[in-house]
C-alpha cells in the first residue's frame, strides 16, 4: 500500500495497478510516428510550462508504485538470451563494393564488429552492429529511461555497495510491470542492452572499450566518425558518429564518471576513467572549431610482461635477459621515444624484474602502471579546477614526498620539467629510478635533458646507466612498435665535456631482428661487484634467456604469473633451473589479490 499525505490521493495496489494499465495503454499504444511526435510535443509544453499535465500524474504513479514495492521479490541473477531458441539479435553483410576482413563478437548476442575493406580505396572500415529498434520499441524505452531517471533521483540508493546492474535490471522489470506490458523475449533484451549500454556503459562508446584489440578511440568533432588504433588494422575508421548535442552529452558524462569537472569556461579535460583509461577531451566548440573532441588511451588490465614483448618483437630474449640483470642490479634507466611508441609498455615490463620484497613508489599524471608487488605506493597527480580550494599537487611534489619514504626503486611515468632535477638527485643519493621521456634518439633525449625547462646539470647525467630508444616503424605492411636503441652512459668525456655513450644493441631493419653491437659497461659493473667472472656471467645470462624463453614457450604471459616466475627464480634457482632444463610443468602459484 502506498501512503501518501493527503487522503484523496491514497491508493491500494489495485487502483494504481487500475490507472496505470489505463495510462499505459494511452501513453504506450499510441505506435504511429504523427501521434509519437504529438505525445512528445504536449508533453515537453507541459514541462515548460510548469504544468502537470497526464503524463506527469502517470509518472508519479509510476514511481509511487515503484518505491512501495522496492526491495520485494528482486532478481540476483540476470538470465541470458537463449539465441538457440529466438536466433541471433544482430547480424551484418557489408555493402556493394566492400568485403568482409574480420568478423567478431563483442558481446554475443548484442554487438557484433566487422571490419570491411572498400576494394575500389583499400581502406579497411570497423564496423559496430546492434539491435535495431523497432518505433514501439524505442517509444518504450524512452518511457522507461524517464520513470527510472526519476525513480534512481528520488530513492537513496547506495550504488558503491550494491551491484548497479541488478538494481537496472529490477527497475526494469517493475517498470514493465506497473506499465501492465508483456513483452517478447527478443524486444525485452534488444532494450534491455541499450539500457544497460548507456546507464552502465559508455553510449554509443561502450563497444570500443570492450574490444580487447582497441588500444586508442578518438572523436575529433561533431559529425564526424569516430578513429581507433587497433592492434592488428593501426588507425582505422568506425561507422560511429556524435552529433553535437549527443557528443557534448557524452563528454560531460566521461568527465563526471572521472571525478572531474568540464565546462564552457575551462572546456579542457584530462582525466582517468574508472577502467584506468587516460582521457582527453573538450567541450563544445570554445577551442576546437569542429565541436567536442575526445581522446581516450585505454588502459590495459593485464599490462604488457616481458615475454609479451620477445612475442611481438619489441624486444629480442637476449636484451630482455640483459635488462633483467639491470634492474635486478638497481641500474637506472630512462626510455625515450615519441608518441604511441610503446615507452609505458616497455617501463611496466621491466619494473616486473624488481625483487618482489623492494619498496616501490610509481608516480604518473594518471594511473597506467600495474605491478604485481605488495609493497608499492602507486601515487598519482592532483589537478584542482575554478572555484575549487584544495591545492595542486604535481609530479614534483609527489616526487619530494617520495624520496622521505626511503623508495628502492622509484618509478616516474615522464619526465619534462622540474621534477626531472629531483630524479636525477635521486639517482645520484642511491635511489633506483626509472622513467620515459619524448625524444626520437640518444642526442636528442640528451639535448632535452640539458636544456631549459629540464636542465639537469651535466655532471648529474653520468649517474644515468642505460637509455632505451623505442620507435614505430614498418615491417612490410604492418606497423610495428621495436627497440631502435639500447645504449649505456659511460661517462663525461674529457676531451670535450660531452657526455659519452656507447651503444650495446641496435634495431637491424633488414632482418627486423635486435644485434649486438659493443660491449657492455653495465654488466662488466655487475661482474665486478658480484665478483663474478665472465663465465659466471654469461651463465647469469643464459639462464635468464631460458626463464624467458620457456615462458614465451608455454604462453605464460600473465603479468602476475611472470612475476612469480622471476621471484621464484630469484629464490629458487638451482630448482627452476632444473624443471626447465628436464622440460617440466613448472606449476603456477595462484594469484593473491
Amino acid at each position: 500500500m502506498v501512503e501518501t499525505s493527503t487522503e484523496e490521493n491514497t491508493k491500494t495496489p489495485d487502483d494504481s495497478s487500475a490507472l496505470l494499465k489505463k495510462e499505459s495503454g494511452y501513453f504506450l499504444l499510441q505506435k504511429t510516428s504523427k501521434n509519437l511526435k504529438k505525445e512528445n510535443a504536449h508533453v515537453q509544453r507541459h514541462r515548460t510550462a510548469g504544468a502537470p499535465g497526464k503524463y506527469s500524474t502517470f509518472l508519479k504513479t509510476v514511481i509511487e508504485v515503484m518505491k512501495g514495492s522496492f526491495g520485494e521479490k528482486e532478481v540476483t541473477r540476470i538470465p541470458e538470451f537463449d539465441t538457440s531458441k529466438y536466433g541471433e539479435l544482430v547480424s551484418y553483410s557489408p555493402p556493394q563494393d566492400y568485403e568482409t576482413v574480420e568478423q567478431t563478437w563483442v558481446s554475443r548476442p548484442f554487438t557484433l564488429v566487422t571490419v570491411i575493406n572498400n576494394r575500389r580505396t583499400h581502406r579497411n572500415m570497423y564496423v559496430v552492429s546492434e539491435p535495431v529498434l523497432t518505433d514501439f520499441e524505442k517509444n518504450l524505452m524512452q518511457r522507461v529511461y524517464e520513470s527510472l531517471k526519476v525513480f534512481l533521483l528520488e530513492c537513496d540508493i547506495d550504488f558503491n555497495q550494491m551491484n548497479k546492474e541488478l538494481i537496472l535490471y529490477n527497475n526494469f522489470l517493475k517498470i514493465l510491470e506497473v506499465y501492465g506490458i508483456d513483452l517478447p523475449q527478443v524486444s525485452f533484451y534488444k532494450i534491455w542492452y541499450y539500457m544497460k549500454r548507456d546507464y552502465i556503459g559508455y553510449g554509443k562508446l561502450d563497444v570500443l572499450f570492450k574490444d580487447a584489440m582497441i588500444e586508442d578511440i578518438s572523436c575529433d568533432g561533431a559529425d564526424v566518425p569516430v578513429y581507433l588504433y587497433h592492434r592488428k588494422y593501426t588507425n582505422i575508421e568506425t561507422n560511429i558518429k556524435f552529433e553535437e548535442d549527443e557528443l557534448n552529452m557524452m563528454i560531460l558524462k566521461l568527465a563526471q564518471v572521472s571525478g572531474k569537472s568540464v565546462s564552457s569556461g575551462y572546456p579542457i579535460l584530462n582525466a582517468r576513467l574508472p577502467d584506468g583509461s587516460r582521457l582527453e577531451a573538450t567541450l563544445g566548440r570554445e577551442v576546437t572549431t569542429r565541436g567536442g573532441t575526445i581522446t581516450i588511451r585505454k588502459f590495459r588490465e593485464q599490462p604488457f610482461t616481458p615475454v609479451d614483448l620477445i612475442k611481438y618483437g619489441t624486444f629480442s630474449a637476449d636484451v630482455m635477459a640483459y635488462l633483467w640483470l639491470a634492474v635486478e642490479n638497481n641500474k637506472n634507466i630512462i626510455i625515450v621515444g615519441e608518441t604511441a611508441a610503446g615507452k609505458t609498455t616497455t617501463l611496466n615490463a621491466i619494473s616486473l624484474f624488481i625483487p618482489s620484497e623492494s619498496k616501490v613508489i610509481t608516480i604518473e599524471d594518471t594511473r597506467e602502471l600495474t605491478l604485481y608487488h605488495k609493497n608499492w605506493i602507486p601515487a598519482t597527480v592532483r589537478e584542482t579546477f575554478m572555484g575549487q580550494e584544495a591545492a595542486d599537487i604535481d609530479m614534483y611534489e609527489l616526487l619530494r614526498s617520495a624520496l622521505r619514504q626511503r623508495p628502492e626503486f622509484l618509478l616516474v611515468g615522464e619526465i619534462r620539467g622540474k621534477e626531472s632535477y629531483t630524479l636525477f638527485q635521486a639517482m645520484s643519493t642511491g635511489h633506483t629510478t626509472f622513467s620515459t621521456m619524448h625524444a626520437g634518439s640518444i642526442q636528442t633525449a640528451v639535448n632535452r635533458l640539458l636544456s631549459e625547462p629540464i636542465n639537469v646539470p651535466l655532471m648529474m647525467l653520468s649517474s644515468l646507466d642505460i637509455m632505451i630508444i623505442e620507435v614505430l616503424r614498418h615491417v612490410g605492411r604492418k606497423r610495428v612498435r621495436r627497440t631502435e636503441t639500447v645504449a649505456e652512459f659511460v661517462g663525461i668525456n674529457a676531451a670535450t665535456g660531452d657526455i659519452s655513450t656507447r651503444e650495446v644493441y641496435k634495431w637491424n631493419p633488414a632482418h627486423d631482428s635486435i644485434d649486438k653491437t659493443g660491449t657492455s659497461n653495465v654488466l662488466d659493473g655487475i661482474m665486478n661487484g658480484r665478483g663474478w667472472d665472465r663465465e659466471r656471467l654469461n651463465k647469469e645470462i643464459e639462464d635468464r634467456k631460458a626463464v624467458l624463453q620457456y615462458m614465451l614457450d608455454r604462453d605464460i604471459n600473465d603479468y602476475r604469473d611472470v612475476t612469480s616466475i622471476i621471484r621464484r627464480y630469484f629464490e629458487e634457482r638451482e630448482e627452476i633451473m632444473d624443471i626447465i632444463k628436464e622440460g617440466k610443468t613448472l606449476i603456477l602459484e595462484e594469484h593473491e589479490p
